[in-house]
């Protein structure tokens, strides 16, 4: 946050933001989010038909009390399908999803523990996972909401998620399924990636966010590096290099505005190549779309000369693969799956701040 901005200014700011991205769109709305202008993005009919039946089947399978769920992970499934529909451009207030955005947030901020802790560790055996994506998404959230109380709520949840968070990450600088505190000497890479997306979001949405944590996350990641550049599962059970993990430890990392570390270039070499062609290779372990999540990520930070041919090529894919209803299917449940083609789906509409160049 601008040194001596207030969070409601920086809150008017970003409204004021969102309503010249919706009305204005292509170049213009590009400039604004931080880039220089370049022309708009060509997109694809079939491309706005198929996130328009997607986002309609995840409005339609929200339950009453504003979650939803697969794998036994409600925080999880609903802090992603909430960040599918902020990506549309909707808000808590406007829009054609602002309810069930609304209802998102409510269910979220009711599962807020006195710890800190989003998510009931009595039903979730990998909570960090849930804790991580709800940072995300309300930190998301945050930027936009209008009504004060409400604002009041989201920064007292963000700030309380923060402390937990920090307070949950390992000596190594990683984190595991669960607290370090409820499992020592445990890390590993993927709930690492989403803790500190997390942060990162609450940071850029004014949360204070301990520089150190995220000093310390990087270190680790860095610590987990193999020689072809690809990053093992686990600081403490090193092997292979994972694509995924790799893919989403960049991603990270340029969130973190690490695009000129040292170790940076030959990871992005060693994702290229076991990822540019979209293919589902021996390391990927069944998670294609948490894969690409990230690495589309990483694709779109490149610019548009590199992330328009990937785009093109990534999109068409997804969309060739939705069902009828208008729902993807695949590893965890359709709500998981759904949700994650959506957000890469609508990368540059630049709705969601963490995601933009």
């Amino acid at each position: 946050m601008p040194e001596g901005q207030t969070l409601a200014a920086q809150t008017v700011a970003a409204i004021t933001r969102r309503q010249a991205l919706l009305t204005l769109g292509g170049a213009a709305a590009l400039s604004l989010a931080g880039t220089a202008p370049v022309p708009a993005a060509k997109r694809d009919p079939k491309w706005e038909t198929a996130i328009d039946r997607g986002l309609k089947w995840v409005a339609k399978n929200q339950s009453t009390q504003g979650h939803w769920t697969a794998g036994g992970y409600p925080a999880a499934m609903t802090a992603l399908a909430g960040t599918a529909l902020v990506g549309s451009g909707s808000t808590t207030t406007q829009g054609p999803y602002a309810k069930h955005i609304r209802k998102a947030v409510d269910f979220l901020l009711s599962k807020l523990r006195d710890n800190g802790l989003i998510g009931d560790p009595r039903n979730d055996n990998r909570y960090t996972y849930g804790h991580g994506f709800s940072m995300l998404f309300l930190s998301q959230v945050l930027g936009e909401e209008q009504d004060e109380e409400v604002r009041e709520e989201l920064v007292n949840a963000c700030t309380k998620a923060v402390e937990f968070s920090v307070r949950a990450q390992a000596p190594t600088g990683g984190w595991g399924y669960v607290s370090t505190k409820d499992q020592p000497d445990f890390d590993e890479g993927s709930t690492t990636i989403t803790q500190v997306q997390g942060l990162r979001g609450c940071r850029n949405a004014g949360i204070v966010v301990p520089g150190e944590a995220i000093e310390k996350a990087k270190e680790y990641i860095y610590a987990c590096r193999n020689a072809d550049g690809g990053i093992s599962y686990s600081s403490r059970n090193r092997g292979s290099s994972r694509p995924a993990i790799t893919a989403a430890a960049l991603a990270t990392l340029y969130n973190a505005g690490a695009y000129d570390d040292k170790h940076v270039p030959q990871m992005l070499e060693y994702c290229k190549k076991n990822l540019q062609n979209l293919s589902e290779g021996p390391n990927s372990f069944g998670h294609w779309h948490y894969t690409y999540l990230y690495y589309a990520q990483v694709m779109y930070r490149q610019g548009e000369k590199e992330w328009a041919p990937f785009r093109d090529k990534l999109y068409n894919k997804i969309v060739g693969e939705q069902t009828g209803d208008g729902s993807w299917t695949g590893n965890i449940g359709p709500i998981y799956v759904t949700a994650c083609n959506l957000i890469m789906l609508q990368f540059d509409k630049s709705y969601l701040p963490i995601f933009q160049r």
